[in-house]
């Protein structure tokens, strides 16, 4: 996973300065600017009112004693998306705004949830979190014949004549 990771911090960047050129010879320099930091700024308002949201939602799911697990995701990839959106490129741009709007961010958040953080609280609980735990009984050794140990007590009569 981080190999894929560490692979996305320099692909995106290297994408985005080929996609960059491009549009600036296509549309002209001042104008790829001029289109970037206005998305950028659009995009800025836009986290900002979908921050707003969810803090509400978070706040009626607390008040309602609900666990606001959706509304936690949505804030952490808000947060993403208004780094993406401050990162100058167009690349980042779309994929800042597509974390931002509620349409895309519904299936970005599911996949979040399947892909990583139910894995990660499975590994990190043992099984609690989902209740895919061993429950009744003991569970069976693992270990083979020549790593079992086996502890003899010493029989009355030895303990007594040495």
């Amino acid at each position: 996973m981080r190999a894929g990771v560490i692979g996305a911090l320099l692909l995106v960047p290297l994408l985005d300065s080929i996609v960059l050129v491009f549009v600036a010879g296509q549309i002209g320099w001042t104008t790829t600017v001029a289109l970037i930091v206005v998305t950028a700024l659009l995009g800025l308002v836009l986290v900002r009112a979908e921050g707003r949201r969810t803090m509400a939602r978070f706040r009626q799911s607390v008040a309602a004693g609900d666990l606001p697990a959706d509304q936690l995701i949505d804030g952490a990839l808000l947060l993403v998306a208004g780094t993406l959106l401050v990162t100058p490129g167009l690349v980042t741009d779309a994929l800042g705004l597509l974390a931002t709007i509620p349409i895309t961010r519904r299936p970005l958040r599911s996949l979040l949830k399947t892909r990583v953080i139910v894995p990660r609280l499975e590994a990190e609980t043992g099984g609690f979190m989902s209740g895919r735990v061993y429950t009744t009984g003991f569970p069976v050794d693992q270990r083979g014949p020549e790593e079992t140990i086996d502890i003899e007590t010493p029989d009355e009569d030895e303990e007594r004549n040495p």
